[in-house]
């Protein structure tokens, strides 16, 4: 009998097992976390629902939301998800380059996004329809302005990780870490199509 085959008859079960523990471990707790991400926008929803009709004598929805910019803003979004799509199959085939093309567009469409929803948020308060003007206000720029930020987070988690794959390839930490953005970066592709259904179609049209 060989030196490695004794070597792994003597290693404990957990021991053989634990190299596959971290990744785990890893999707497991980013599933929890991702959860606690839908109770928070769960909490927006509610809240904006509950205050959305209280417009103190100001401005309503009809009155402030531009559809077509915000239609423009929804496609990036959904086009960045694409993209991303196109860069995790890129790195299913072990294309390094391709990989990092496809994530660059991705970041591109992602702060393209933010750029228009800052745009947005600084008309309005140049209108006087701040968060301060009404309770329906405050909730629209809670909720927007908290899904904005995690499209930043996310776009510098992207480019963290691009250094990252740049610096040592597509090895199996990296394909984890890419993975997991891409739930996340999915998941507030998700959340941006009940605000434009909800906060944004409902309030003009409704």
């Amino acid at each position: 009998m060989s030196n490695s085959a004794i070597d792994t008859a003597e290693k404990p079960e957990f021991y053989l097992t634990e190299e596959h523990h971290p990744e785990n471990s890893t999707m497991l707790g980013f599933w929890l976390y991702l959860m606690s991400d839908c109770l928070i926008f769960a909490i927006l929803f509610a809240t904006y629902a509950v205050l959305g009709r209280n417009y103190a004598a100001g401005p309503s929805p009809a009155d402030l939301f531009d559809l077509p910019l915000v239609a423009i803003n929804t496609s990036m979004l959904l086009l960045s998800s694409i993209t991303y799509g196109f860069a995790m199959l890129q790195m299913e085939r072990a294309k390094k380059a391709e990989t990092l093309f496809w994530l660059a567009v991705t970041g591109v469409f992602g702060a393209v996004f933010i750029a228009l929803e800052l745009y947005e948020f600084i008309h309005l308060i140049h209108e006087g329809a701040g968060p301060q003007r009404s309770a329906f206000l405050s909730a629209f720029f809670t909720l927007v302005g908290t899904h904005g930020l995690h499209v930043t987070f996310g776009i510098i988690w992207l480019v963290t990780l691009m250094v990252q794959v740049s610096m040592h390839g597509l090895i199996p930490e990296n394909k984890r870490r890419l993975m997991c953005l891409s739930m996340f970066w999915h998941f507030l592709d998700v959340v941006w199509i009940g605000v434009f259904s909800i906060v944004y179609l409902m309030g003009v049209l409704g």
